[in-house]
Order: C-alpha cells, then structure tokens, then sequence
C-alpha cells in the first residue's frame, strides 16, 4: 500500500473514497460536517433517518454523494465522542481499511486521521495510522493457486494543518516501519512447518542482513556442542531437522553504547516430543517460532526506521519431534551456564532452547535482554487472548514494555516473579526441573528463565495467547512487533 500525506477539504478530494467519522449521538466529526455542508445536508438527513447511528464497530458506504468529487464516501463509527481514545482510534481506523478492501475502490482520502486523541499528538496518530492500516489489509496467500486481487492500493492521510506535516512525515514513517516488520513477522510465522524449519530461519536472517548491512552469524550443532549448549540440543535431538544458533547485530548507535538484545523462541514444529501434544489443532504448532518471527520483524523495524541504538538479535531455533534419538521424561542435561537440568516433560521444550541463549546473550555485555516466547498455556488461561504475559527483575524495564504496549494498543500484563515460586522447580537428581507442576505454569516458566539472567536487566514477554489467531480467522497477528518497536523508539530516545 502506497501513503500520501495531504492537507484540505473533504469534498474537494477526487478519489475513489473520502473517509470520515461519526460519533453517537448524530454527532459529525469536522470533515463529516464540511461534507455535511456540501450535500446540502445529506450526511444529517442520514442520520435523522438512523441508517448511521455512529456506534463503534459501524460502517456506511454511500455512493455519488452530492457536492462531493469523490467517488464513495465512508461513514465509519466512533462511539461517543467523550470516550473516543487511542484503542477506539486504532479500531476505527483497522474498520476503515479492512471495509475498504472488500471493495473495488483502489485509492482513499482518510479523515480519521484529523481526530484528535486526547494525550497523542500527530506523529502518533499518523504512525498507528499507517502501522495499523498495513495490519488490517494484510493477507497470506502465499501458497494459494487463486489470490485475493489487492483493490486498496493508496491512502491519502489527511492533517488538519501543513504545520503539522514535518511531524506527520516522521510518524508515517515509523508507522510504515513498524507495520512491515508485522508483515514480516505473520509471513514467517504463518509459513508450515516443512517449509520454515531452523534451516530457514537461517537462511532468512542472513538475507535480512544483507538487506540491511548487519552482521550475521549463525551457529550449527558442532558449534553449540562445543559450547556446552546441550539444553538447546537436546530438543533437536528427536528432529531429522538440525537446530541454528541464529545472531544477528543492527549497530546504529554509539561504538561503546551496550546493546539491547531480543531473544526469540524459534521451535519452528513443537510436537512436544515424547511428551506428546494431543492430536486437535497440532497443525497450529508451526506458531511455536513466532517469538523468532517476532524479534526478527522487530529488528527489521528498527533497521528500517534507523534507529540510534545498538540491537542485538539471538534466535535459538530447534524442531521438537519425536523418535528413537528423542529426549526422554527424566533425562538430565546440563546447560552453557553450567546448570543441569531434569528435564521431567519434553513439551516444556521453549525453555530450555531459551536457557542456553540468555547465557549467550551475557557475551554481548547487554544493557537490556528481553525474550519472547509462545512459552505456556497457563499464560493463556490466566490472560486469554487479549494481553501479553510479562515478567521482568527490573521495575523500570517492566514499566517501559507495559507503557509502550498500551501507546500501540498491544498490551501486556505484568505478573509476578516472586522467589516463592522458585522452590516448585526443585529437583532431587539435578540442579532444577524444566517444568513447576500443574499450579501457576507461566510463573513457574519465568522463574525458571530468570535463573539465566541475573548478569543483566531482564524481561520475559509471553505471547502465548497473542501470537496468533485460531478459528476463521485463523493466522499469525505479528505480536508483539509493535509493543517491542515502541519500547525501542522510546529506548533511542533516552539514549540520543
């Protein structure tokens, strides 16, 4: 999709379709009323008559509208006016865009974008625009013999004031950064299992190198071996799929400035292993790489945007499988920070792939790591589908994610991490078990990563519930891209 940033009246813009907003209670929004003022009261006619309540969720496209040079005017829902805020705006907007595309109208003037958002100015209003437009007309047909034709090709946003354009210009440009690393991130993520396996992942991450100029460095399983990493490699071993040790380093900041490093949970087929899954919606465990997909599109993001900051990327990706090689229930391995571990379920895989990459991540000398991971079901039933789970050792970092996921609308919740829970993990053959029992899993899960971190400042983002969509709607969402590119841009803020 092609943006534009435009300044003027609603009824002078020719194209395929003006875009404008109601709130309730037949209230226009200013372009709603100029066009309004135009038809000679059309819009008000409309609304007497009730086929436009201007309810949230609500949409009327009209044709030929009289006084207008467009094509098709959309009416688009605002719900009322004194409760209009970021999540109503972001809806509305993804309304506006996903409405459109069901259409034949190729090109559209948004007016959304005039409305203002009590505490955001306009470079947030135009980078949610933008990130959120590209989210709502997304689609993955990649491996489909009929494609869906692609209608909605540009969209104009409109400002109230050429004033505002220097500010407008940066945010369009974030929000197209943003927004195409979601897109990279569902397009990884929605890719099958015997297409994106670690080899993939690998493969991708070193095109995204090239693309970008970073440094790539990808370790095999003789490497990892000799590193002593054998917590990862013993989730590989059932796996005729060889696992990557997958770096990746954008340096955009200062040559002495410590980096941020993401680590990502890349199992790309999760069966669990000897502990096997049930059979129902096993296919969906091609989500299990979605952490991976995710700090990828987030390092995409950042690269596109050029942001001032020093970020490392660290994908540790493996395939659970079963066989004669399989891990067993009770088998003890011993991990790169010297720790061994009782391995009492192979379903509790993500972890111990992860463990041994947040040792790693202590080379790097990082100010901050923090680790994404579709890491428990327990987060699911605690959260469901709506927020992130997030566990940090550091108040200031926990603050920073929780502040950026509610600016983007991609929420998280902060759960606890208390030492009490770490006495669950006991083990009375190694150091620790990989799992916690049946009570508290997601915790459990945390406290048992946060034994891996405690060299650094730390945070664990449990995506669980959020990385992908089940049902008809079936598909990766590209979350948590952009809660983690806004805790980034506010990062690269301080560090300026």
């Amino acid at each position: 999709m092609e943006f534009s940033i435009k300044s003027g009246s609603p009824e002078k813009q020719r194209c395929g379709c003006v875009i404008v907003g109601v709130f309730e209670q037949r209230q226009l929004s200013l372009p709603a009323e100029l066009l309004d003022k135009a038809s000679n009261g059309a819009l008000s006619d409309i609304l007497r008559r009730g086929d436009m309540t201007g309810k949230a969720g609500t949409t009327l496209l009209l044709h030929n509208l009289p006084g207008s040079l467009c094509e098709r005017v959309l009416l688009v829902g605002l719900g009322k006016a004194k409760t209009f805020n970021a999540a109503a705006y972001i809806s509305a907007i993804r309304l506006a865009v996903s409405t459109l595309a069901a259409t034949h109208c190729s090109d559209a003037a948004l007016f959304l974008s005039e409305t203002q958002v009590s505490g955001h100015d306009i470079a947030w209003q135009l980078r949610q625009t933008a990130c959120t437009a590209l989210q709502a007309a997304y689609r993955f047909e990649q491996f489909k013999s009929e494609k869906t034709p692609v209608n909605l090709r540009k969209l104009t946003l409109m400002i109230a004031r050429r004033s505002e354009i220097a500010a407008a210009e940066q945010g369009l440009r974030e929000g197209i950064a943003i927004g195409q690393g979601c897109a990279f991130s569902r397009d990884l993520a929605n890719l099958p299992g015997n297409v994106c396996h670690p080899a993939y992942l690998a493969d991708t991450a070193r095109k995204l190198a090239d693309d970008y100029g970073l440094s790539c460095e990808i370790l095999e399983t003789e490497a990892m071996a000799k590193l002593g990493m054998h917590a990862l490699l013993a989730v590989a071993r059932g796996s005729a799929q060889a696992p990557r040790l997958i770096v990746l380093h954008y340096r955009g900041g200062k040559k002495e400035a410590a980096p941020v490093v993401l680590v990502g949970k890349g199992i790309t087929f999760d069966s669990g292993g000897i502990s096997l899954k049930p059979g129902a919606d096993m296919d969906e465990m091609k989500y299990d790489m979605s952490g991976a997909a995710s700090v990828l599109g987030t390092l995409k993001a950042a690269a596109s945007m050029a942001l001032p900051i020093n970020l490392t990327v660290i994908v540790p990706a493996a395939e659970n499988m079963p066989d004669g090689n399989a891990t067993r229930p009770g088998d003890i391995v011993s991990s790169l920070a010297g720790k061994s571990i009782e391995i009492l379920n192979t379903d509790a895989e993500g972890r111990l792939i992860l463990c041994d990459a947040l040792t790693y991540a202590e080379r790097f000398k990082p100010a901050v790591v923090i680790d994404v991971a579709t890491l428990t079901g327990a987060c699911v039933v605690a959260l469901g589908h709506i927020a992130t789970g997030l566990f940090s050792s550091k108040p200031n970092l926990a603050r920073a994610l929780l502040r950026a996921g509610e600016e983007c609308h991609d929420r998280a919740w902060q759960l606890p991490l208390w030492d009490d829970y770490q006495d669950l993990l006991k083990s009375p053959f190694a150091d620790m078990a990989n799992i916690g029992g049946r009570w508290g899993g997601a915790i459990t899960a945390a406290c048992f990563l946060a034994r891996f971190t405690e060299k650094y400042p730390w945070a664990h983002l449990d995506i669980a519930g959020t990385a992908w969509n089940s049902g008809k709607d079936k598909g990766a969402t590209g979350r948590p891209v952009p809660l983690l590119s806004h805790y980034l841009l506010h990062y690269s803020e301080s560090e300026a």
